[in-house]
């Protein structure tokens, strides 16, 4: 199996974030990608730099507004006179359907959901080698490997057609799944993070080509807050499409692969011919987030329990933070996923 990673997704380093109404040191650093390659080789993967697939792919999920807004706004930030070094938000409107202001301060709420997504100089094109990281594995895929590790950072799962959340700015597993779906082929999304994905959820929920699934910690109390219910179904044609499968804070290995089970079943009943895999590394035990308590070896488990569904799997990492065993969680996941995945290349299905 390769693993896919830029060095340009490094250059991003946002250094706070607002939680609870307090500044914090920002945990979605550029030494993750540290831990985690370390990891990746650990478990046997050849590191890979990806191709520049241009701003396609990420066109084809997000707006070419939202696209111009990141692009430009750390610079149009600058010129405001006593800005913060970052573009960070302080202003919000109540819906989607308002006017679009000219004003950068307008427009960074708009774009922006929440406090965690700060915008420097370099976050469009970290951004942009993220995405591309993800096209590129799913290209392995679509080239006759049978899984690919896309070691995406900035992560993706929060970010929506034309919004940034929660350290996401382009949804890299979101373009990796409408790349498939331009090939003709019929993915299905599982998002094991400690968060609802979202963005993920936002995206397709009113499409029936792509099933989106997704076990994290109970958003009752929990980010995203208002998104992640069981309730949540889809609507249209994608009603039936979306399955959420919170569980309590603090939940174990057992719930969570209790839950995962679940939506592995409602995979298999869709039919998909490749499954993304939404790797947050965050629902450990040890994760500075401390929302779920999922062990190393639970993350070998749930790594196991998504191969066996042998289809080819393309793997796009989200969170997992800075803590001793990051490198080994995932680690565990791939050599748990290689340990039964028994996956025909995509070109003999």
């Amino acid at each position: 199996m390769k693993a896919v990673f830029h060095p340009d997704q490094a250059l991003h380093y946002p250094k706070h974030f607002l939680a609870s109404g307090a500044p914090k040191p920002n945990p979605e650093q550029p030494r993750r990608t540290d831990a985690l390659l370390d990891g990746a080789r650990a478990a046997g993967l050849e590191v890979v730099t990806p191709d520049d697939f241009g701003l396609g792919p990420v066109a084809s999920v997000h707006s070419p507004e939202y696209i111009s807004f990141l692009k430009h706004i750390h610079e149009r930030w600058q010129r405001i006179e006593g800005a913060s070094t970052e573009v960070v938000p302080n202003i919000h409107p109540d819906t989607r359907d308002v006017g679009y202001p000219k004003s950068a301060v307008g427009q960074v709420g708009y774009h922006v959901m929440d406090t965690s997504c700060p915008i420097s100089a370099d976050t469009f094109n970290s951004a942009r080698a993220s995405a591309n990281s993800a096209v590129h594995a799913a290209r392995l895929l679509f080239d006759g490997e049978v899984s690919a590790y896309a070691l995406c950072r900035p992560p993706g799962h929060h970010a929506f057609r034309d919004l940034a959340g929660g350290f996401c700015y382009f949804h890299n597993t979101a373009i990796a799944a409408q790349w498939f779906r331009e090939r003709g082929l019929r993915p299905a999304i599982v998002d094991v993070d400690l968060h609802h994905g979202n963005g993920t959820q936002g995206i397709f929920y009113h499409r029936g080509d792509i099933l989106t699934v997704s076990v994290h910690a109970d958003p009752i109390r929990y980010y995203p807050f208002f998104w992640g219910h069981a309730h949540e179904r889809g609507e249209g044609e994608g009603r039936g499409c979306n399955l959420n499968l919170p569980i309590d804070r603090g939940s174990g290995d057992d719930v969570f692969l209790a839950a995962l089970d679940r939506g592995l079943e409602r995979v298999a009943l869709f039919a998909p011919d490749v499954l993304i895999i939404a790797l947050g590394l965050d629902a450990f035990e040890g994760d500075p987030f401390g929302g779920l308590s999922v062990t190393t070896g639970g993350f070998g488990r749930i790594g196991a329990a998504c191969a066996a569904l042998h289809l080819p799997t393309l793997m796009v990492q989200e969170g997992g933070y800075l803590c001793d065993e990051l490198g080994d969680n995932l680690t565990r996941f791939v050599e748990g996923f290689g340990g039964v995945s028994r996956a025909r290349p995509l070109g003999h299905r």
